[in-house]
């Protein structure tokens, strides 16, 4: 499971009008519960309990898949198109956002009929079937269901198209006795038994229980399978990525593709076709489709070893940040994450205040640990690594909890630990909990830019601009989940 944090500043004009309509879908929703009050409210309630949830917890959760188009993290950063339309609609709702990542349709149909999740975003093809299991949103795009083949061995030495095309089907009554391997648990399975019948023949059709659409795609260019489907989208990317295979041959109509939310939940889904008909307008939307769709430099991301998906590294410098994250009893995907928020991985990166290095240590801190600007990646991450040790230490006897004690080290590391010591002073004073963070000394940190707090009497070290730290121990802690959920520990 993801989790991906937002904490946006208001666009005072645009923002107000996208919240106006939000509003109206709430209060809307609870008029009709108002008014069903002497009817079965239990057939109503679902019309608004989601959007209600989610504004109420402040907290969106979504299902996507992993690969190479929808989610996936590249030189540390996650990526993907589904995430990044994500992004936005929790920006519009204003909440945190959690993904979970799922790669079985059915799956994610459970997830959302049992309430563990709200909404459902991935190339759903919708289908009459589909529609009675789930309510689906506007269209964001359309496709094809396309044959994906392998072009014939010497295909480049061939003189002319109609050389490669004689040995490729372009005739769906090809398949007629074919083996076509399928992701389990897709419309494909369907398509292809329709077109069967429609053929009179029989089509040998195997649904692979572990492989994903692009695993199957992968298995046609290395010559492993002869044949599998995709939504034409995924193979025209992947097509990229393999120039052997062919994806030219249709065996559907168009049909639209959409998100989809729990059957009746009609209050998220009228602010979800809300956002999403304006957002379609947009140039966001434009550079969106086209940066994932249309970007020749996806095949330089997709051969990287620091694709997520193929390479399964984070940075150059993983052996050091597993090394020396055990000092500490850290997971080093954790390390990573604190890493690439300092410095994405760049051992040169200086700060305007003078830090420096992939740990982003000031020179007075550096020189106690035993560096400068001039020494090795490896000595830069051992030098953080003993700073944020020392940090652990002076919480060790107050915050037992291993994993809210991280959360006061990550903003210690960022603005000094006597700026956290003052958010806990003020956080006790005020009746909250000086050792738990979230909702309790985070908002005193936030707020210690402000002068009713850094003035308090129980301030010793004054004004701090705690938005900074605020944000630091929350990306990381996000993009931390990020790397949990695509590498192995």
């Amino acid at each position: 499971m993801v989790s991906i944090s937002f904490y946006p500043v208001l666009y005072r004009t645009k923002r107000y009008g996208l919240a106006f309509c939000v509003l109206i879908a709430v209060l809307s929703c609870n008029r009709e519960v108002r008014n069903s009050a002497d009817n079965n409210i239990h057939t109503l309630k679902p019309k608004c309990v989601v959007l209600d949830r989610v504004l109420r917890e402040k907290k969106l959760v979504a299902t996507t898949d992993y690969n190479s188009t929808n989610y996936f993290v590249y030189r540390g950063e996650p990526m993907g198109y589904q995430y990044e339309l994500l992004k936005s609609f929790a920006e519009y709702l204003n909440v945190k956002l959690e993904i979970k990542i799922i790669n079985d349709v059915e799956q994610s149909f459970e997830c959302i009929n049992l309430d563990q999740c709200d909404l459902i975003a991935l190339g759903l093809t919708v289908t009459r079937e589909r529609s009675k299991i789930v309510d689906f949103s506007e269209p964001l795009n359309q496709t094809r269901q396309m044959l994906v083949q392998r072009k014939p061995v010497n295909w480049r030495k061939m003189k002319t198209m109609d050389e490669i095309e004689s040995e490729l089907i372009r005739n769906p009554l090809d398949l007629a006795g074919r083996t076509v391997y399928i992701q389990k648990n897709t419309i494909f399975k369907s398509r292809l038994q329709n077109l069967s019948d429609e053929i009179g023949a029989d089509i040998n059709i195997v649904e692979d229980p572990d492989a994903t659409v692009e695993e199957l795609i992968d298995k046609v260019a290395k010559g492993e399978i002869d044949y599998t489907i995709s939504d034409e989208y995924i193979a025209l990317v992947n097509r990229k990525y393999y120039p052997d295979i062919d994806v030219n041959t249709a065996i559907s109509f168009s049909q639209n593709v959409a998100w989809a939310v729990k059957k009746g939940a009609s209050g998220l889904m009228d602010t979800l076709n809300t956002w999403l008909t304006d957002f379609k307008k947009s140039r966001k939307y434009v550079f969106l489709y086209n940066k994932y769709f249309k970007n020749s430099r996806t095949v330089n991301i997709a051969k990287s070893d620091y694709f997520s998906v193929d390479g399964g590294k984070i940075s150059p410098y993983d052996q050091y940040i597993k090394k020396y994250s055990k000092l500490i009893g850290w997971d080093w995907r954790l390390l990573a994450s604190l890493i690439y928020q300092e410095s994405q991985f760049y051992p040169e990166a200086r700060s305007w205040a003078g830090a420096f290095g992939l740990m982003q240590l000031m020179p007075h801190t550096a020189e106690k640990f035993g560096i400068d600007s001039l020494s090795s990646p490896e000595d830069q991450i051992k030098a953080g690594v003993d700073f944020i040790k020392l940090l652990d230490k002076q919480f060790q006897d107050k915050i037992k909890d291993k994993n809210e004690r991280t959360k006061f080290v990550l903003a210690s590391y960022n603005a000094g630990i006597a700026h956290v010591y003052d958010a806990r002073r003020l956080a006790e004073k005020y009746e909250h909990d000086p050792n738990i963070w979230e909702n309790n000394v985070d908002f005193y940190l936030l707020n210690k830019s402000k002068p009713e707090f850094y003035n308090d009497s129980v301030v010793k070290y004054g004004y701090c601009r705690g938005d900074e730290p605020y944000n630091f121990v929350y990306e990381i802690l996000d993009r931390y989940e990020h790397y949990k959920n695509v590498l192995t520990n």
